[in-house]
Formats: structure tokens, C-alpha cells, sequence
């Protein structure tokens, strides 16, 4: 029996989302270098692609480089209130197992980022309770970031499909600070 090509793509998302489902699991939205899966995986342990539900927009928000990371020396994305904006990133169903882990990467037990709770959106549904990570202490203005993570955070951004329009901006966001502008 063949499958329709139509039939043979419900039956892959049906497959992930099955995948997802069978361990508890939090949603988590990622907007930095965690968007990269290839990366995030280096953290976690693990192929993170079974995991990514798709892209999604966090409303009322906009990127900056708020934090300086010790790890890699240079300015790092945070999150900031504006009710003029928006971040576009990934969405990921991460399995329980692996909270630890991610918590650890973003420095929650050394006071980096903490966790806080969002809703997002990916078309028409909408996704409540969704975890994130914003900058503890803020710097006063943004740092640029280095080579490695402003590749890192693009390549995210390209390969999990943001919108071409968001993806121009946030290059032209980071190149601006690494010019000094």
C-alpha cells in the first residue's frame, strides 16, 4: 500500500506529535541560540528535531542583548516588554526529563536568566504557559554579540523557517552593534 504524498506528511506530524506526547513534557519558546537545534541538542544531550512543534510569534516583546555571557564574552538575547513589538522564534515540546539541563544552559542556578511564562502564537492557535527564559540583571544597554553567536542565533532563525523579514532584521540588529552604530 502506498501513501499519497498529502497522507504520507499528516502521518509524519502524526508520528512526532505522538512521539511528544508519550512523556510528560512543557512547552518552551525559544528565541536565541536555542533555536539552532544542532546547538541546543549540545546542551541537552540529545536530537532536539523530534521536538519542534514550529515557528511561532511572542506579541509585545522585542529582542535585545541585555546580558553579557561569561561562557562565550559577549552580549547575549534577552526578551524586553514593548507593546509595539514582537519576537519571532521556536516553539519545542521538550520532554520533563530534560528541564534540568535547560535551566542549566540558560544559568538559572547562577542567577543568568530565569524562567517566565508566555503565550505565543503559530497562526491561529494560541499556546498558554509556554516557558522562556528572560536576563536576570539587565545591562543598561545592549553589548554586541561575537561572530560565533550571531552565526549561531542566524542559523537558528534560517533553518527553522522564521520569516524572511524577521530573520533581515535581526541580522541587521546584530550587525549594528558588532559596527558600534
Amino acid at each position: 500500500m502506498s501513501l499519497h504524498p498529502t497522507q504520507l506528511h499528516e502521518a509524519k506530524i502524526w508520528h512526532k506529535t505522538s512521539q511528544r506526547q508519550s512523556e510528560p513534557s512543557f512547552y518552551y519558546f525559544a528565541y536565541g541560540s536555542c533555536m539552532c537545534p544542532v546547538d541546543l541538542k549540545r546542551s541537552l544531550g540529545e536530537k532536539t528535531h523530534p521536538y519542534v512543534v514550529g515557528c511561532v510569534k511572542l506579541h509585545n516583546y522585542r529582542l535585545g542583548f541585555y546580558r553579557r555571557s561569561p561562557l562565550r564574552n559577549c552580549g547575549v538575547l534577552d526578551i524586553v516588554p514593548d507593546q509595539r513589538s514582537y519576537v519571532e522564534g521556536v516553539l519545542y515540546q521538550l520532554p520533563w526529563r530534560l528541564s534540568d539541563r535547560l535551566d542549566e544552559r540558560e544559568e538559572v542556578p547562577r542567577g543568568g536568566y530565569r524562567q517566565e511564562l508566555v503565550e505565543v502564537q503559530c497562526g491561529e492557535k494560541v499556546y498558554q504557559n509556554v516557558r522562556t527564559y528572560v536576563v536576570v540583571d539587565k545591562l543598561a544597554a545592549e553589548l554586541a554579540p561575537n561572530d560565533w553567536y550571531f552565526n549561531v542565533v542566524l542559523r537558528g532563525a534560517v533553518t527553522c523557517g522564521l520569516t524572511s523579514e524577521y530573520c533581515w532584521k535581526l541580522f541587521e540588529h546584530m550587525h549594528k552593534l558588532q559596527k558600534g552604530d
